[in-house]
């Protein structure tokens, strides 16, 4: 029915990065409408902190890994698998960004943020692949949801070169895991964050009104501007988007206004 067509209502979700920012965000919304929600984060007592807060919404689990390399991918798909046999959904949400000018960029700031924003999403995806299928079928999709970024669309003026071609990898991947993946009920899509108060945006977090000037909707992004557009694709609603990843900006992405939010 059109009433139930955003219920998450017995579904299963694992968020990355749950512990704070866009992933506590969408973590969140899941819960309120209905999902059991598990979260990941490298930090074991932030990880936790968040998963006891949030469990006075619904259940939410917090299973603590570090997933920038493949291992650290198959470890916490292995914890989750001691839970749950089936997964709904896999928000890939978990980060990374590093700022240095071009002459002084260091490959380890490259290296890190293309594991963890790139390699590791690929690799999770892969190693949750028989989980999805488990709970996919011809009535109700799996879902991935790949979380990019407008750096991915659009660039910004800070030197962030390993973010901003990472972000555009997201966007370009989720489509060729997305052509992949339909053939097991699987649908993957994507999110393209704009400025929302966060420890990786710390413009927009410790700035907001300065930052809302230089968007077109004149504020940031709220949480429930995230939630939203994630529910939407984790849902019935959003069964028929394949491939695509919605841009969630204000209107930076496709203004005419120079951007400097960061």
């Amino acid at each position: 029915m059109m009433k139930d067509l955003f219920s998450l209502e017995g579904r299963v979700a694992l968020i990355t990065g749950g512990s704070r920012g866009i992933g506590a965000m969408i973590a969140r919304g899941f819960l309120e409408f209905g999902a059991k929600v598990y979260i990941s984060a490298r930090k074991a007592e932030a990880c936790n902190e968040t998963a006891q807060e949030l469990s006075a919404i619904g259940p939410c689990v917090s299973l603590p890994h570090d997933i920038s390399t493949v291992d650290g991918c198959k470890a916490l798909a292995g914890d989750l698998l001691q839970h749950e046999n089936a997964l709904d959904i896999l928000v890939n949400n978990a980060g990374a960004a590093w700022g240095a000018p071009f002459a002084e960029f260091p490959e380890g700031g490259w290296d890190k943020t293309m594991d963890l924003n790139v390699k590791s999403l690929f690799f999770l995806t892969q190693a949750l692949h028989g989980a999805l299928k488990n709970a996919a079928g011809a009535e109700r999709p799996a879902k991935v949801i790949n979380i990019a970024s407008i750096d991915g669309i659009k660039i910004n003026p800070w030197e962030t070169y390993a973010y901003q071609a990472s972000k555009a990898a997201v966007i370009h991947l989720t489509r060729r895991m997305a052509a992949r993946l339909i053939e097991d009920r699987i649908c993957v899509s994507g999110v393209a964050p704009g400025a929302f108060a966060s420890e990786m945006n710390r413009a927009a977090r410790d700035a907001g009104d300065a930052v809302a000037k230089m968007i077109p909707a004149k504020r940031i992004g709220r949480d429930g501007d995230m939630a939203g557009a994630a529910i939407f694709l984790a849902s019935r609603a959003g069964d028929y988007v394949v491939g695509d990843t919605i841009v969630v900006d204000g209107g930076v992405a496709y203004s005419q206004i120079d951007q400097a939010w960061g």
